[in-house]
């Protein structure tokens, strides 16, 4: 098992300890408000832990406090954990990112895009090019999410019973059958609109490769960096770490709420948000990232395939306030763009939250994050496990951390 340890004094490496001091008094306020159970950050220079912080509990009601050996649900953050997948298949030369879906998944051929009515009477045409892989990379391809309810074809998504991505009972196979019958919300490559497009990504995954996405995953990625507690399901002897789930009330409490299954080799695998892992493990992907795609002598992908990765991939280098589908539109995607399956930094002037140009990471539903920030060689995480409402601590987190750098 990965550890993580303060190995830096923040002075030493350009973090002011009274802004540090700031952060966590931020974040222990909220838990001690009942607004979350527990959470962890670290921030990292140059690959050394400068600040770790640990706070409140991982199962309020057991008294089960957040250790540094915490599981957690990381949902979407799976999603760049994805990308790499993908990205070593280029690099094998066993996928291209210009190869149209339909070569590897045959139900994507031939796809139609909405052009007009309600959902009751949806009217569509003839696309007018394929769905690429680099679309489904960049959620430029079309598919969206049935839980908006901004669009006919959200509409269309939820009568398939894919409100939350999962159709009931369908493995990932029969799941992305049934994406590939719905009608795209715009041309490919058009615009940009979040979506199920990584578990379309997983499934290409495993035909590409031949097998199953968490027997690839686990021995091309999580293997070679010592990631050993992260999956997409846990042992029954890791199962007294996992932290509780928790929804955001009316009132801004917390109460335990379902997550995803994950005691048990689940049915569907999602490379959109199945994977459970810890703050060891997930700093150690970081790192990966933040060195060019190599740690600890094992390399998994180029330097130029980690920049690429890492850099704005929409049309026009088209930020997703304007790039973006209506619900994309707000202020909180200005000054950003989209790599493969991170966001960038590409105007920090416009972002929401101070923060450097070509910072890039992810965040996951149950209010985690991460970002990789290479003007300033940091890198961070933070973890809790709370579906929110209202709750937004993402721009408070990027300030404060932001007001931490003295160099």
């Amino acid at each position: 098992m990965a550890q993580l340890r303060q190995e830096a004094d923040p002075d030493e490496a350009g973090l002011d300890p009274k802004a540090l001091g700031r952060l966590d008094e931020f974040f222990a306020r909220h838990v001690e408000e009942g607004r979350l159970p527990g959470y962890l950050v670290s921030v990292a220079r140059g690959g050394r832990v400068a600040h770790l912080s640990v706070h409140g509990h991982r199962d309020v009601a057991a008294g089960l406090p957040v250790g540094t050996d915490t599981l957690w649900r990381i949902y979407s953050m799976t999603k760049p954990v994805t990308a790499v997948a993908v990205l070593q298949l280029v690099e094998d030369g066993s996928l291209s990112l210009d190869d149209p879906v339909d070569r590897h998944l045959p139900a994507f051929a031939e796809p139609r895009v909405y052009e007009g009515g309600s959902s009751a009477g949806v009217r569509t045409r003839p696309a007018g090019g394929p769905v690429l892989v680099r679309h489904l990379l960049t959620h430029t391809a079309g598919l969206t999410f049935g839980f908006y309810h901004e669009h006919p074809v959200d509409a269309l998504y939820r009568e398939a019973g894919l409100e939350y991505s999962v159709p009931p009972g369908k493995d990932l196979a029969q799941a992305v059958d049934v994406y590939a019958r719905m009608p795209l919300q715009f041309e490919p490559g058009t615009r940009w609109n979040y979506s199920v497009a990584s578990n379309v990504l997983g499934r290409l995954i495993e035909v590409v490769s031949g097998r199953p996405l968490d027997a690839y995953v686990t021995e091309r990625i999580l293997r070679p960096l010592g990631m050993s507690d992260t999956g997409f399901h846990i042992a029954p002897e890791q199962a007294h770490r996992l932290a509780e789930l928790y929804g955001e009330t009316e009132d801004g409490g917390i109460t335990p709420v379902p997550g995803l299954p994950v005691l048990g080799r689940p049915r569907f695998l999602s490379g959109s948000g199945g994977l459970v892992s810890s703050a060891p493990d997930f700093h150690r992907f970081m790192e990966m990232l933040r060195r060019g795609g190599e740690l600890d002598g094992v390399r998994l992908l180029s330097p130029a395939t980690v920049a690429r990765m890492s850099r704005n991939q929409l049309p026009g280098d088209a930020e997703l306030s304007s790039f973006g589908a209506p619900v994309h539109q707000g202020r909180a995607n200005q000054g950003l763009g989209f790599g493969f399956n991170v966001s960038v930094v590409t105007d920090p002037a416009r972002t929401l939250a101070p923060t450097s140009r070509g910072t890039y990471g992810w965040t996951g539903v149950a209010t985690t994050a991460f970002w990789v920030d290479p003007t300033h060689d940091l890198t961070v995480q933070f973890m809790t496990q709370v579906r929110p409402k209202s709750l937004k601590v993402f721009p408070d987190l990027r300030r404060l951390v932001h007001e931490a750098l003295t160099d």
